[in-house]
């Protein structure tokens, strides 16, 4: 009696707690390779779902047919060979499995990675997206205007980010638009996204970067694309010029909240020249000049 009411209160509690919760949020997509990555894990959940219900199925099953019988203690059950059939299964099921998740994986992989479907015709609205320990800075090259901590864009628009870094990695993620892709200190990755509806949504970085972490967040709003426009009039005509005095004091450890400028910080503080995947290490390039040269010089002495 004990165990029932202990029971019938645990689940009572789930369910009074679970009609608290907000969807997840890589489950609520508001653009094109959100939803392409929400109908992937939907569709992993389901297969899973369904093999586990047919091995416990098949677990009660064997349970109930093969439990301890009546038998005398000298009974010997009949050898019975294996079954190829049963074996075909056993192998050929889950290769199956991993086959078609492997291909859907792949396909959804060349989609998020390429212009937003629906998109392919539009201009896309590059934004360079680097962080610093711990916040996000965003230049509008075109507008040439600069926001830290919140990002506007437009919807019914591709946006093509370019991500780096000014400190360790960190990660550029916003749930409800796509996946999360690093931002390097030695290269720039580009990632394409699109918002449908208007609103405002959060970014963060999902990669650990140092105490600071948990407050690297930042604020997303889409809105149409005329409120977009009156908006970087606005800041235009209002915001204060970012100069490479300001940027040197924003890019120091700390936390702020929302600044806006006009210019950018990619007119004296250039992004890195290698991109996605073609890492440039350092100084390199300066030190392999600086070793012919001593090779050079060594080579004048012996000719001396």
């Amino acid at each position: 009696m004990k165990l029932k009411w202990a029971l019938l209160t645990l689940v009572f509690t789930i369910a009074t707690v679970l009609t608290g919760c907000e969807p997840l949020l890589v489950l609520d997509p508001k653009g094109p390779q959100a939803k392409t990555q929400a109908d992937d894990i939907m569709m992993s959940i389901w297969i899973m779902s369904f093999i586990v219900l047919v091995v416990f199925g098949l677990l009660v099953f064997m349970l109930i047919k093969y439990r301890a019988s009546k038998q005398s203690k000298d009974y010997e059950p009949p050898h019975i060979e294996g079954s190829k059939w049963v074996e075909a299964l056993c192998i050929g099921i889950p290769v199956l499995i991993v086959t078609f998740l492997s291909i859907m994986s792949v396909k959804s992989n060349y989609e998020v990675e390429a212009t937003p479907k629906g998109y392919e015709g539009k201009e896309p609205l590059v934004v360079y997206a680097s962080s610093s320990d711990w916040k996000w800075h965003f230049s509008y090259p075109e507008e040439n205007i600069e926001t830290v901590n919140y990002l506007y864009i437009p919807t019914d628009r591709p946006i093509e980010f370019k991500l780096y870094s000014y400190g360790p990695i960190t990660s550029f993620w916003i749930p409800q638009l796509g996946g999360q892709k690093y931002a390097m200190n030695d290269m720039v990755t580009t990632l394409h996204l699109a918002a449908d509806t208007p609103g405002e949504y959060m970014g963060r970085n999902a990669n650990f970067s140092g105490k600071g972490t948990a407050e690297n967040v930042f604020d997303v709003t889409a809105m149409s694309p005329a409120e977009f426009e009156d908006w970087v009039k606005e800041v235009k005509e209002t915001a204060a010029p970012l100069t490479e005095e300001k940027f040197d004091e924003l890019l120091k450890p700390g936390h702020l909240g929302r600044s806006t400028y006009t210019g950018t910080h990619l007119e004296f503080s250039k992004p890195p020249t290698a991109e996605n995947g073609g890492h440039k290490h350092g100084n390199s390039d300066k030190e392999h000049e600086g070793h012919e040269s001593d090779e050079e010089h060594a080579d004048h002495e012996s000719h001396d």
